[in-house]
Protein backbone atom coordinates (compact mmCIF):
# COMPACT_ATOMS: atom_id res chain seq x y z
CA UNK A 1 0.00 0.00 0.00
CA UNK A 2 1.45 3.42 -1.10
CA UNK A 3 1.62 6.04 2.00
CA UNK A 4 0.41 8.37 -0.24
CA UNK A 5 -2.92 6.99 -0.25
CA UNK A 6 -4.34 8.11 2.84
CA UNK A 7 -2.12 11.64 2.59
CA UNK A 8 -0.73 13.67 -0.05
CA UNK A 9 2.29 15.62 1.65
CA UNK A 10 2.63 18.17 -0.77
CA UNK A 11 2.11 22.48 -0.18
CA UNK A 12 -1.76 23.63 0.05
CA UNK A 13 -3.70 24.11 -2.42
CA UNK A 14 -6.26 26.18 -1.17
CA UNK A 15 -6.89 29.35 1.78
CA UNK A 16 -3.88 31.58 2.98
CA UNK A 17 -4.42 29.99 6.50
CA UNK A 18 -4.10 26.64 7.84
CA UNK A 19 -5.08 25.75 12.03
CA UNK A 20 -2.20 22.89 11.82
CA UNK A 21 0.92 21.69 10.28
CA UNK A 22 -0.19 18.94 7.79
CA UNK A 23 0.80 15.57 9.13
CA UNK A 24 0.29 12.29 7.58
CA UNK A 25 -1.83 9.21 9.60
CA UNK A 26 0.81 7.43 12.07
CA UNK A 27 0.56 4.09 9.67
CA UNK A 28 1.01 6.39 7.00
CA UNK A 29 4.23 7.70 8.57
CA UNK A 30 5.45 4.39 9.70
CA UNK A 31 5.06 2.53 6.03
CA UNK A 32 6.78 5.45 5.12
CA UNK A 33 9.58 5.15 7.30
CA UNK A 34 10.13 1.64 6.86
CA UNK A 35 10.35 2.43 3.24
CA UNK A 36 12.73 4.97 3.66
CA UNK A 37 10.36 7.01 1.40
CA UNK A 38 12.23 10.07 -0.02
CA UNK A 39 8.83 11.55 -0.81
CA UNK A 40 8.02 12.38 2.93
CA UNK A 41 11.85 13.60 3.74
CA UNK A 42 10.56 16.70 5.22
CA UNK A 43 7.33 16.45 5.62
CA UNK A 44 7.18 14.67 9.20
CA UNK A 45 10.08 13.82 11.78
CA UNK A 46 10.14 10.72 14.11
CA UNK A 47 11.09 10.75 17.44
CA UNK A 48 11.67 6.94 18.89
CA UNK A 49 11.12 7.14 22.18
CA UNK A 50 13.87 4.33 23.08
CA UNK A 51 16.28 6.73 22.52
CA UNK A 52 15.39 10.15 23.18
CA UNK A 53 16.39 11.07 19.37
CA UNK A 54 14.57 12.13 16.28
CA UNK A 55 15.15 11.09 12.70
CA UNK A 56 14.02 12.24 9.22
CA UNK A 57 11.88 9.15 7.45
CA UNK A 58 15.16 8.45 5.21
CA UNK A 59 17.41 8.20 7.95
CA UNK A 60 19.56 4.50 7.12
CA UNK A 61 19.29 3.62 11.06
CA UNK A 62 17.64 0.16 11.38
CA UNK A 63 13.87 0.71 11.67
CA UNK A 64 12.53 1.41 15.43
CA UNK A 65 9.24 -0.55 16.57
CA UNK A 66 5.77 1.14 15.84
CA UNK A 67 5.18 1.29 19.42
CA UNK A 68 8.63 2.72 19.75
CA UNK A 69 7.88 6.07 17.36
CA UNK A 70 5.87 9.02 17.81
CA UNK A 71 5.53 11.97 14.77
CA UNK A 72 6.03 15.41 14.46
CA UNK A 73 5.06 17.75 11.69
CA UNK A 74 8.12 19.67 12.29
CA UNK A 75 11.46 20.07 13.77
CA UNK A 76 10.97 22.18 16.11
CA UNK A 77 7.92 20.37 17.94
CA UNK A 78 10.03 17.02 17.81
CA UNK A 79 12.41 19.50 20.35
CA UNK A 80 10.08 20.76 22.03
CA UNK A 81 8.73 17.29 23.01
CA UNK A 82 12.49 16.58 24.47
CA UNK A 83 13.82 15.01 21.18
CA UNK A 84 17.34 15.74 20.07
CA UNK A 85 18.40 15.34 16.29
CA UNK A 86 19.81 12.35 14.83
CA UNK A 87 23.67 13.14 14.01
CA UNK A 88 23.18 10.56 11.41
CA UNK A 89 20.15 11.93 9.53
CA UNK A 90 20.50 14.91 10.12
CA UNK A 91 17.20 16.47 10.38
CA UNK A 92 18.27 20.04 9.41
CA UNK A 93 19.03 18.91 6.04
CA UNK A 94 15.43 17.96 5.26
CA UNK A 95 13.61 20.36 2.79
CA UNK A 96 10.50 21.83 4.27
CA UNK A 97 7.25 20.69 3.33
CA UNK A 98 6.12 24.29 2.60
CA UNK A 99 2.72 25.42 1.94
CA UNK A 100 1.28 28.55 0.58
CA UNK A 101 -0.22 29.75 3.55
CA UNK A 102 0.34 32.63 6.39
CA UNK A 103 2.42 30.21 9.01
CA UNK A 104 4.46 28.38 6.22
CA UNK A 105 5.33 32.10 5.11
CA UNK A 106 6.44 33.30 8.73
CA UNK A 107 8.46 30.45 9.39
CA UNK A 108 10.11 30.80 6.14
CA UNK A 109 11.25 34.20 7.38
CA UNK A 110 12.56 32.49 10.67
CA UNK A 111 14.61 30.08 9.16
CA UNK A 112 16.16 32.55 7.02
CA UNK A 113 17.31 34.55 10.29
CA UNK A 114 14.58 37.02 11.02
CA UNK A 115 14.73 37.14 14.89
CA UNK A 116 18.06 36.18 15.01
CA UNK A 117 18.16 40.02 16.72
CA UNK A 118 15.12 38.94 19.10
CA UNK A 119 13.14 41.87 17.33
CA UNK A 120 9.46 40.00 17.72
CA UNK A 121 7.32 43.12 17.02
CA UNK A 122 9.51 44.16 13.97
CA UNK A 123 9.05 40.51 12.35
CA UNK A 124 5.28 41.09 13.00
CA UNK A 125 4.97 44.45 11.79
CA UNK A 126 6.46 43.20 8.64
CA UNK A 127 3.96 40.46 8.01
CA UNK A 128 1.01 42.79 9.34
CA UNK A 129 0.24 41.11 12.48
CA UNK A 130 0.48 41.86 16.26
CA UNK A 131 2.71 39.95 18.12
CA UNK A 132 -0.32 38.13 19.67
CA UNK A 133 -1.73 37.15 16.58
CA UNK A 134 1.84 35.96 15.20
CA UNK A 135 2.32 33.89 18.22
CA UNK A 136 -1.43 32.51 17.95
CA UNK A 137 -0.92 31.67 14.24
CA UNK A 138 2.62 29.64 14.89
CA UNK A 139 1.42 27.82 18.00
CA UNK A 140 -1.91 26.85 15.97
CA UNK A 141 0.33 25.88 12.88
CA UNK A 142 3.28 24.64 14.27
CA UNK A 143 2.72 23.91 18.54
CA UNK A 144 5.35 26.27 19.25
CA UNK A 145 5.73 29.86 19.94
CA UNK A 146 7.63 31.89 17.45
CA UNK A 147 11.02 31.90 20.08
CA UNK A 148 11.01 28.09 20.23
CA UNK A 149 11.07 28.47 16.66
CA UNK A 150 13.94 30.65 16.09
CA UNK A 151 15.72 28.47 18.76
CA UNK A 152 15.15 25.42 17.10
CA UNK A 153 16.17 26.89 13.44
CA UNK A 154 19.39 28.36 15.26
CA UNK A 155 20.51 25.31 16.72
CA UNK A 156 19.92 22.95 13.67
CA UNK A 157 21.48 25.20 11.82
CA UNK A 158 24.70 25.29 13.96
CA UNK A 159 24.99 21.74 14.08
CA UNK A 160 24.86 21.85 10.30
CA UNK A 161 27.50 24.26 9.94
CA UNK A 162 29.58 21.99 12.55
CA UNK A 163 29.21 19.11 10.82
CA UNK A 164 30.09 20.34 7.70
CA UNK A 165 32.69 23.41 7.94
CA UNK A 166 35.58 23.88 9.93
CA UNK A 167 34.34 27.44 11.19
CA UNK A 168 35.47 28.17 14.49
CA UNK A 169 33.06 27.84 16.97
CA UNK A 170 32.66 31.32 18.01
CA UNK A 171 32.17 32.04 14.14
CA UNK A 172 29.40 29.25 14.34
CA UNK A 173 27.68 30.90 17.13
CA UNK A 174 27.13 34.32 15.49
CA UNK A 175 26.29 32.46 12.33
CA UNK A 176 23.81 30.99 13.21
CA UNK A 177 22.23 33.76 14.90
CA UNK A 178 23.62 33.56 18.61
CA UNK A 179 24.18 37.03 20.36
CA UNK A 180 27.38 35.35 22.06
CA UNK A 181 28.97 32.08 22.38
CA UNK A 182 27.89 31.47 25.98
CA UNK A 183 24.32 31.76 25.11
CA UNK A 184 25.62 28.98 22.00
CA UNK A 185 26.80 26.51 24.77
CA UNK A 186 24.22 27.00 27.06
CA UNK A 187 21.22 26.26 24.51
CA UNK A 188 22.90 23.72 22.88
CA UNK A 189 23.76 21.18 26.01
CA UNK A 190 20.29 21.89 27.38
CA UNK A 191 18.11 20.75 24.45
CA UNK A 192 20.80 18.04 23.00
CA UNK A 193 21.98 17.51 26.04
CA UNK A 194 26.22 17.46 24.61
CA UNK A 195 28.41 19.94 23.82
CA UNK A 196 28.86 21.71 20.51
CA UNK A 197 32.75 20.06 20.14
CA UNK A 198 31.35 16.37 20.39
CA UNK A 199 29.17 17.44 17.45
CA UNK A 200 32.44 18.93 15.74
CA UNK A 201 33.89 14.92 16.28
CA UNK A 202 31.32 13.57 14.95
CA UNK A 203 31.44 16.06 11.86
CA UNK A 204 34.86 15.26 11.38
CA UNK A 205 34.25 11.86 10.59
CA UNK A 206 31.03 12.80 8.49
CA UNK A 207 32.47 14.86 5.33
CA UNK A 208 33.29 18.77 7.13
CA UNK A 209 35.26 19.89 3.89
CA UNK A 210 37.17 22.54 2.82
CA UNK A 211 35.80 24.52 0.03
CA UNK A 212 37.05 22.92 -3.30
CA UNK A 213 38.26 26.51 -4.12
CA UNK A 214 40.89 26.84 -1.02
CA UNK A 215 40.67 27.58 2.41
CA UNK A 216 38.89 31.15 2.11
CA UNK A 217 35.74 29.27 1.23
CA UNK A 218 32.95 26.97 2.95
CA UNK A 219 31.11 23.93 1.44
CA UNK A 220 27.65 23.19 2.39
CA UNK A 221 24.98 20.59 1.59
CA UNK A 222 21.45 21.42 0.41
CA UNK A 223 18.89 18.57 0.17
CA UNK A 224 15.82 18.36 -2.13
CA UNK A 225 13.46 15.65 -2.43
CA UNK A 226 14.06 13.32 -5.54
CA UNK A 227 14.27 13.39 -8.19
CA UNK A 228 15.88 16.69 -9.37
CA UNK A 229 16.56 17.63 -13.55
CA UNK A 230 19.39 19.40 -12.48
CA UNK A 231 20.73 19.77 -16.17
CA UNK A 232 17.18 21.31 -17.12
CA UNK A 233 17.34 23.92 -14.23
CA UNK A 234 21.07 24.62 -15.68
CA UNK A 235 20.33 24.92 -19.35
CA UNK A 236 17.79 27.37 -18.24
CA UNK A 237 19.62 29.69 -16.17
CA UNK A 238 22.26 29.94 -18.82
CA UNK A 239 20.13 31.34 -21.26
CA UNK A 240 19.24 33.75 -19.03
CA UNK A 241 22.10 34.45 -17.29
CA UNK A 242 23.22 38.42 -17.11
CA UNK A 243 26.52 38.78 -17.96
CA UNK A 244 29.01 40.00 -15.15
CA UNK A 245 26.83 39.05 -12.55
CA UNK A 246 26.76 35.29 -13.36
CA UNK A 247 27.18 32.16 -15.04
CA UNK A 248 26.88 28.68 -15.54
CA UNK A 249 29.88 26.62 -15.88
CA UNK A 250 30.97 23.26 -17.39
CA UNK A 251 33.08 22.89 -14.34
CA UNK A 252 32.88 19.32 -14.10
CA UNK A 253 30.20 16.67 -15.99
CA UNK A 254 27.20 18.17 -14.46
CA UNK A 255 28.02 22.28 -14.20
CA UNK A 256 28.28 24.64 -12.20
CA UNK A 257 26.47 27.95 -11.71
CA UNK A 258 27.97 30.64 -10.03
CA UNK A 259 27.70 34.46 -9.51
CA UNK A 260 28.04 37.30 -7.20
CA UNK A 261 27.23 37.79 -3.81
CA UNK A 262 26.00 41.16 -1.96
CA UNK A 263 23.81 40.78 1.54
CA UNK A 264 23.84 43.66 2.88
CA UNK A 265 27.91 44.60 4.07
CA UNK A 266 28.51 40.85 3.46
CA UNK A 267 30.48 40.81 -0.51
CA UNK A 268 31.78 37.30 -1.70
CA UNK A 269 30.12 34.57 -4.21
CA UNK A 270 29.01 31.40 -4.57
CA UNK A 271 29.42 28.63 -6.50
CA UNK A 272 26.27 25.35 -6.61
CA UNK A 273 27.02 22.06 -8.19
CA UNK A 274 24.92 19.08 -7.93
CA UNK A 275 26.53 16.31 -5.74
CA UNK A 276 27.17 13.05 -6.55
CA UNK A 277 25.40 10.28 -5.54
CA UNK A 278 23.50 12.18 -2.99
CA UNK A 279 19.72 13.89 -3.37
CA UNK A 280 21.57 17.12 -2.51
CA UNK A 281 22.96 20.08 -3.92
CA UNK A 282 26.51 21.33 -2.60
CA UNK A 283 27.42 25.05 -2.24
CA UNK A 284 30.39 26.53 -1.86
CA UNK A 285 30.34 30.73 -0.68
CA UNK A 286 33.57 32.96 -0.03
CA UNK A 287 34.15 32.41 3.81
CA UNK A 288 33.26 36.45 3.72
CA UNK A 289 29.92 35.46 3.65
CA UNK A 290 30.05 33.67 6.86
CA UNK A 291 27.93 36.46 8.53
CA UNK A 292 25.07 36.01 6.37
CA UNK A 293 24.64 32.11 5.90
CA UNK A 294 21.33 31.77 7.01
CA UNK A 295 19.80 34.26 4.52
CA UNK A 296 22.24 33.02 1.90
CA UNK A 297 21.39 29.88 2.55
CA UNK A 298 17.42 30.55 2.00
CA UNK A 299 17.90 32.24 -0.98
CA UNK A 300 19.62 29.79 -2.52
CA UNK A 301 17.40 27.17 -1.66
CA UNK A 302 14.19 29.23 -3.10
CA UNK A 303 16.46 29.94 -6.13
CA UNK A 304 16.85 26.36 -7.30
CA UNK A 305 13.35 25.42 -5.79
CA UNK A 306 14.79 22.55 -3.05
CA UNK A 307 11.88 22.64 -1.14
CA UNK A 308 9.24 21.48 -4.01
CA UNK A 309 7.28 17.96 -3.90
CA UNK A 310 7.82 16.65 -7.65
CA UNK A 311 6.15 13.39 -6.75
CA UNK A 312 2.92 15.53 -6.07
CA UNK A 313 3.52 18.34 -8.80
CA UNK A 314 3.63 15.18 -11.31
CA UNK A 315 1.11 13.57 -10.12
CA UNK A 316 -1.23 16.33 -10.05
CA UNK A 317 -0.45 17.73 -13.84
CA UNK A 318 -0.24 14.41 -15.41
CA UNK A 319 -3.77 14.21 -14.82
CA UNK A 320 -4.12 16.60 -17.68
CA UNK A 321 -3.45 14.00 -21.29
CA UNK A 322 -2.04 16.78 -23.17
CA UNK A 323 0.65 17.44 -20.72
CA UNK A 324 0.98 14.40 -19.03
CA UNK A 325 3.54 13.18 -21.82
CA UNK A 326 5.60 16.16 -21.25
CA UNK A 327 5.80 16.01 -17.23
CA UNK A 328 6.74 12.13 -17.93
CA UNK A 329 9.92 13.55 -19.86
CA UNK A 330 10.40 16.07 -17.24
CA UNK A 331 11.23 14.55 -14.07
CA UNK A 332 12.06 16.52 -11.49
CA UNK A 333 11.27 19.77 -13.02
CA UNK A 334 12.10 22.69 -11.03
CA UNK A 335 10.85 26.49 -11.52
CA UNK A 336 14.10 28.50 -11.08
CA UNK A 337 13.92 31.51 -8.72
CA UNK A 338 15.80 34.59 -8.33
CA UNK A 339 18.58 35.00 -5.27
CA UNK A 340 17.68 38.50 -5.63
CA UNK A 341 14.01 39.71 -6.64
CA UNK A 342 14.95 42.82 -7.88
CA UNK A 343 17.26 41.72 -10.51
CA UNK A 344 15.23 39.01 -11.74
CA UNK A 345 12.10 41.78 -11.95
CA UNK A 346 14.83 44.03 -13.96
CA UNK A 347 15.48 41.53 -16.55
CA UNK A 348 11.69 40.70 -16.95
CA UNK A 349 11.69 44.07 -17.63
CA UNK A 350 14.14 44.33 -20.20
CA UNK A 351 12.63 41.09 -22.16
CA UNK A 352 9.57 42.80 -22.73
CA UNK A 353 9.04 42.48 -26.20
CA UNK A 354 12.47 41.36 -27.56
CA UNK A 355 14.37 37.59 -27.21
CA UNK A 356 16.06 35.82 -24.73
CA UNK A 357 19.39 36.16 -26.11
CA UNK A 358 18.54 40.12 -26.79
CA UNK A 359 17.42 40.89 -23.28
CA UNK A 360 20.82 39.03 -21.95
CA UNK A 361 22.98 41.50 -24.01
CA UNK A 362 20.89 44.19 -22.56
CA UNK A 363 21.75 43.35 -19.29
CA UNK A 364 25.11 42.99 -19.75
CA UNK A 365 25.87 46.66 -20.76
CA UNK A 366 23.44 47.48 -17.85
CA UNK A 367 26.04 45.58 -15.21
CA UNK A 368 28.66 47.54 -16.69
CA UNK A 369 27.30 50.67 -16.70
CA UNK A 370 25.40 50.77 -13.43
CA UNK A 371 27.31 48.02 -11.50
CA UNK A 372 30.21 47.77 -9.11
CA UNK A 373 33.11 45.63 -9.28
CA UNK A 374 32.92 41.63 -7.53
CA UNK A 375 36.24 40.31 -6.48
CA UNK A 376 35.22 36.72 -7.15
CA UNK A 377 37.79 33.84 -8.62
CA UNK A 378 35.63 33.43 -11.76
CA UNK A 379 36.47 35.22 -15.01
CA UNK A 380 32.82 35.53 -16.14
CA UNK A 381 31.42 36.98 -12.92
CA UNK A 382 33.24 40.57 -12.30
CA UNK A 383 30.32 43.21 -11.12
CA UNK A 384 27.45 43.10 -8.58
CA UNK A 385 23.71 44.42 -9.25
CA UNK A 386 22.84 47.81 -8.98
CA UNK A 387 21.28 48.51 -5.58
CA UNK A 388 17.24 49.77 -6.50
CA UNK A 389 18.14 53.24 -4.67
CA UNK A 390 21.08 53.77 -7.58
CA UNK A 391 18.69 53.02 -10.69
CA UNK A 392 16.13 54.80 -9.28
CA UNK A 393 18.59 57.75 -9.65
CA UNK A 394 19.51 56.90 -13.07
CA UNK A 395 18.65 59.69 -15.79
CA UNK A 396 16.02 58.36 -18.63
CA UNK A 397 18.66 59.12 -21.66
CA UNK A 398 21.43 56.83 -19.66
CA UNK A 399 19.22 53.96 -19.87
CA UNK A 400 17.64 54.12 -22.40
CA UNK A 401 21.30 54.33 -24.76
CA UNK A 402 21.45 50.54 -23.44
CA UNK A 403 19.30 49.45 -26.11
CA UNK A 404 15.88 50.28 -25.26
CA UNK A 405 12.95 52.25 -26.06
CA UNK A 406 12.40 55.12 -23.25
CA UNK A 407 9.63 53.98 -22.18
CA UNK A 408 11.34 50.70 -20.92
CA UNK A 409 14.12 52.52 -19.48
CA UNK A 410 11.31 55.19 -17.65
CA UNK A 411 9.71 51.63 -16.30
CA UNK A 412 13.47 50.47 -15.33
CA UNK A 413 13.50 53.39 -13.12
CA UNK A 414 9.74 53.73 -12.04
CA UNK A 415 9.96 49.79 -10.75
CA UNK A 416 13.61 50.56 -9.30
CA UNK A 417 11.72 53.43 -7.11
CA UNK A 418 8.87 51.00 -6.40
CA UNK A 419 11.40 48.72 -5.12
CA UNK A 420 12.98 50.94 -2.92
CA UNK A 421 9.60 52.19 -1.42
CA UNK A 422 9.60 48.78 -0.27
CA UNK A 423 6.83 47.40 -2.81
CA UNK A 424 8.27 43.82 -3.70
CA UNK A 425 8.28 43.55 0.16
CA UNK A 426 4.96 41.14 -0.16
CA UNK A 427 2.90 40.43 3.09
CA UNK A 428 2.56 36.90 3.67
CA UNK A 429 -0.84 35.67 3.58
CA UNK A 430 -0.87 38.07 0.32
CA UNK A 431 -2.80 35.91 -2.68
CA UNK A 432 -1.53 35.65 -6.13
CA UNK A 433 -3.88 38.18 -7.40
CA UNK A 434 -3.42 40.61 -5.18
CA UNK A 435 0.71 40.69 -6.04
CA UNK A 436 0.16 40.68 -9.27
CA UNK A 437 -1.94 43.96 -8.80
CA UNK A 438 0.65 45.47 -6.90
CA UNK A 439 3.53 45.10 -9.40
CA UNK A 440 1.13 46.16 -12.02
CA UNK A 441 0.97 49.65 -9.85
CA UNK A 442 4.39 50.73 -11.97
CA UNK A 443 3.40 51.39 -15.49
CA UNK A 444 4.90 49.69 -17.99
CA UNK A 445 4.40 46.50 -15.69
CA UNK A 446 1.71 44.62 -18.22
CA UNK A 447 0.14 41.32 -17.00
CA UNK A 448 2.62 38.60 -18.16
CA UNK A 449 5.70 40.76 -16.45
CA UNK A 450 3.53 41.25 -13.36
CA UNK A 451 3.19 37.17 -13.83
CA UNK A 452 6.80 36.39 -14.73
CA UNK A 453 8.29 38.10 -11.26
CA UNK A 454 5.17 36.54 -9.28
CA UNK A 455 6.46 33.06 -10.39
CA UNK A 456 10.38 33.19 -10.32
CA UNK A 457 11.14 35.94 -8.19
CA UNK A 458 7.75 35.81 -5.55
CA UNK A 459 8.00 32.22 -5.53
CA UNK A 460 3.46 31.74 -6.33
CA UNK A 461 3.49 28.32 -8.15
CA UNK A 462 0.03 29.39 -9.84
CA UNK A 463 1.52 32.51 -11.44
CA UNK A 464 0.90 31.68 -14.97
CA UNK A 465 1.38 34.45 -17.62
CA UNK A 466 -1.40 33.41 -20.15
CA UNK A 467 -0.13 35.60 -22.40
CA UNK A 468 2.84 34.46 -23.73
CA UNK A 469 3.43 33.25 -26.71
CA UNK A 470 5.47 30.75 -26.50
CA UNK A 471 2.92 29.43 -24.33
CA UNK A 472 0.06 29.79 -26.54
CA UNK A 473 1.98 27.73 -29.03
CA UNK A 474 3.38 24.87 -26.66
CA UNK A 475 -0.29 24.62 -25.74
CA UNK A 476 -1.97 24.17 -28.96
CA UNK A 477 1.19 21.57 -30.11
CA UNK A 478 0.15 19.39 -26.91
CA UNK A 479 -3.37 19.81 -28.25
CA UNK A 480 -2.54 18.99 -31.84
CA UNK A 481 -4.07 22.61 -32.21
CA UNK A 482 -4.10 24.41 -35.97
CA UNK A 483 -2.86 27.47 -34.46
CA UNK A 484 -1.33 28.68 -31.39
CA UNK A 485 -4.03 29.53 -28.64
CA UNK A 486 -5.45 33.18 -27.65
CA UNK A 487 -4.37 34.54 -24.42
CA UNK A 488 -8.09 33.73 -23.10
CA UNK A 489 -7.94 30.17 -24.62
CA UNK A 490 -4.65 29.71 -22.48
CA UNK A 491 -5.98 30.87 -19.38
CA UNK A 492 -9.05 28.41 -20.06
CA UNK A 493 -7.29 25.37 -20.96
CA UNK A 494 -4.73 26.46 -17.67
CA UNK A 495 -7.26 26.24 -15.31
CA UNK A 496 -6.94 22.56 -14.40
CA UNK A 497 -3.36 22.64 -13.47
CA UNK A 498 -3.61 25.00 -10.80
CA UNK A 499 -2.29 25.31 -8.12
CA UNK A 500 0.90 24.23 -10.19
CA UNK A 501 0.61 26.23 -13.51
CA UNK A 502 3.82 28.11 -13.20
CA UNK A 503 5.19 24.19 -13.12
CA UNK A 504 2.88 23.27 -16.26
CA UNK A 505 4.50 26.64 -17.94
CA UNK A 506 7.80 25.74 -17.21
CA UNK A 507 7.00 22.22 -18.70
CA UNK A 508 5.60 23.87 -22.08
CA UNK A 509 8.42 26.47 -22.34
CA UNK A 510 11.18 23.59 -21.97
CA UNK A 511 8.93 21.53 -24.66
CA UNK A 512 8.91 24.22 -27.05
CA UNK A 513 12.68 24.43 -27.21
Amino acid sequence: MDPFDQHSPGPATGAQHSTSAALPSADSCYRALAAKDTRFDGVFFTGVKTTGIYCRPVCTAKTPRATSCTFFATAAKAEAAGFRPCLRCRPELAPYALQQNLAYAVWQRIAAGALNDGDLERLSQEVGLSSRQLRRVLVQHFGVTPVELAQTQRLLFSKKLLQETALPMADVAFAAGFGSVRRFNALFAARYRMAPTAVRRAGATSGATIGVLGPDSLTLGLAYRPPFDWPRMLAYLAGRAMPGLEAVLPDDERGAYVRSVRLGDAHGWLRVTQDAGRDQLRLQVSASLAGVLMPLLARVRSQFDLDANPAVIAAHLAQDAGLAPQIAAQAGLRVPGAFEPFELAIRAILGQQVSVAGATTISGRLLARFGEPAATPFAAVTRHFPRPQQLAQAEVGDVAQLGMPQTRAQTIIDFARFTADGGLNIRPGTGLDAAVAQLKTVRGIGDWTAHYIALRALRFPDAFPAGDLGLQKAAALIDAAPERLTEKQLHARAQDWAPWRGYAALALWHALA
